[in-house]
């Protein structure tokens, strides 16, 4: 009996968070993200989202057997891609476009056809999308619209691999609303450099997903209020809706 209070004395402290309310007001409440969507600064980050890993029978995906992921899990994270986080990043995708604000799309995409640029990471783990490849391209519903920019990457990290950075310095932006997958790798690398780099962060709780509810969860959990906002897509379209409609 002594033991189990010890652990739940150890798990209440464990969720404390003693600067999680200087982090609230410094990055999360502040009025100057709502000053920087009224003034444009503002753009939509979409990581991954192509055949290579977000598509059944496809990429890392196309032998269920060999991908290294549990069936189960496999058919969760499509559920959840299929039924929510695509759809949910259209709706995204489509209320920027009708502010004018940017959308920007993350995928991996190698520069030679042997993958011999890749990241040596990359190559450990033999993930590879060679240009012009179905792998490569991205999926559909989600696809890129007119000439909204794209980048392509061989490593998790978008700001270490790509010129991303010098991008959104060059259109004046300093807020990134982020989704995509998988949300424990790519997304959250994404979300933490943004962070460090002196943007304010918005992670979408159901547009981005990985392969499991427990990795979800515990990459919401540790990211929050920490290093981003994390809000839904219905509050996320309100608040752009509200802060354009005010300006």
């Amino acid at each position: 009996m002594a033991e189990h209070d010890n652990v739940t004395q150890l798990t209440d402290y464990d969720s404390l968070d003693p600067l999680r309310e200087q982090y609230q007001e410094s990055l999360i409440t502040t009025p100057v993200l709502r000053q920087e969507l009224r003034e444009h600064h503002v753009a939509l980050l979409c990581i991954d989202l192509q055949y290579l890993d977000a598509a059944r029978g496809h990429g890392v995906f196309a032998n269920s057997a060999d991908s290294g992921v549990p069936l189960e899990a496999q058919e969760y994270y499509f559920n959840r891609l299929e039924q929510t986080v695509l759809p949910n990043v259209r709706r995204l995708q489509d209320a920027f476009r009708e502010e004018g604000l940017e959308v920007i799309h993350t995928r991996i995409r190698s520069l030679t056809h042997d993958g011999r640029d890749r990241s040596p990471g990359h190559k450990r783990l033999n993930l590879h999308a060679a240009p012009g490849s179905k792998d490569a391209e991205f999926v559909e519903q989600v696809a890129p619209v007119g000439d909204e920019i794209v980048l392509d990457k061989t490593a998790s990290g978008v700001f270490n691999s790509t010129n991303l950075h010098y991008i959104l310095h060059n259109l004046n932006i300093s807020a990134l609303f982020i989704v995509g997958v998988y949300s424990n790798e790519c997304v959250s690398t994404a979300v933490r450099d943004a962070c460090d780099l002196g943007f304010y962060v918005t992670l979408m709780d159901d547009a981005t997903a990985t392969v499991t509810p427990e990795m979800q969860k515990a990459t919401l959990t540790t990211i929050k209020d920490r290093y981003a906002r994390v809000m839904t897509t219905d509050e996320a379209i309100r608040e752009i809706k509200k802060v354009q409609e005010a300006s």
